[in-house]
């Protein structure tokens, strides 16, 4: 194993690195020290998110400030690590092919199946602070928040979110600094996709259906003031 397989496997999943990568991490210090810090900002999201917060508290402190600074600066330096290594994400597909953001997306879905049977991070302040960051305001949720992770997807990163709505589960990928020419669409047997560009970049929507995604996209549209 090298480096920078490692460095993706714990991204991928900080608490349950495979025998192979214990065994690089005891003979690699960078890496050692790598796992350290990222299982540090782990614990702290973790703690952050334990923390009760006053009823109204939140959305004081985000009309007060440009940016929610406390809740922010946890997720960006996660996001620091992971652009840096974001070209293992994705296999990319060539600029060339047709619907790219959105095919993209559907990829990224099969590629993190978790997302659908774990609750990770499930906290609507923490998703309010990444919608402000990208650029947006958020209304109210389009649907009840069950996983949050910041993901490597091409060269950057997306945060993967995962909502149940009336429709069942449905999942939103916010991916900033990229541009887009207009709304592109996907689908295979099993999912139907969406992408939107926005100020700060473009979000991806993916779903069961092309029914449900339609209605996925309208619910974030009406959630979500785009700048």
């Amino acid at each position: 194993m090298n480096c920078l397989e490692f460095r993706r496997l714990k991204l991928a999943d900080p608490r349950r690195l495979p025998e192979a990568g214990r065994a690089h991490a005891a003979g690699c210090a960078a890496c050692a020290a790598f796992a350290r810090e990222v299982d540090e900002k782990e614990d702290e999201l973790a703690r952050a998110l334990a923390v009760a917060v006053p009823e109204g508290l939140a959305e004081r402190a985000i009309l007060r400030l440009r940016a929610p600074e406390r809740i922010w600066r946890r997720w960006a330096l996660a996001a620091t690590v992971v652009a840096a290594l974001a070209a293992v994400g994705w296999q990319l597909l060539p600029r060339s092919e047709p619907q790219l953001y959105a095919r993209l997306a559907i990829e990224h879905v099969v590629m993190e199946p978790e997302s659908f049977t774990t609750e990770r991070n499930a906290d609507a302040d923490a998703f309010r602070a990444v919608v402000q960051n990208f650029g947006g305001t958020l209304k109210e949720l389009p649907g009840r928040i069950r996983y949050i992770r910041l993901c490597p997807v091409e060269d950057g990163y997306a945060w993967h979110v995962v909502f149940e709505t009336p429709q069942g589960l449905a999942t939103l990928l916010l991916v900033p600094g990229k541009r887009m020419s207009g709304v592109e669409t996907a689908s295979t047997a099993r999912w139907s996709s969406l992408a939107r560009p926005v100020h700060g970049g473009y979000y991806a929507i993916v779903t069961a259906s092309a029914e449900s995604t339609a209605s996925f996209d309208r619910m974030i549209r009406d959630c979500i003031v785009w700048v």
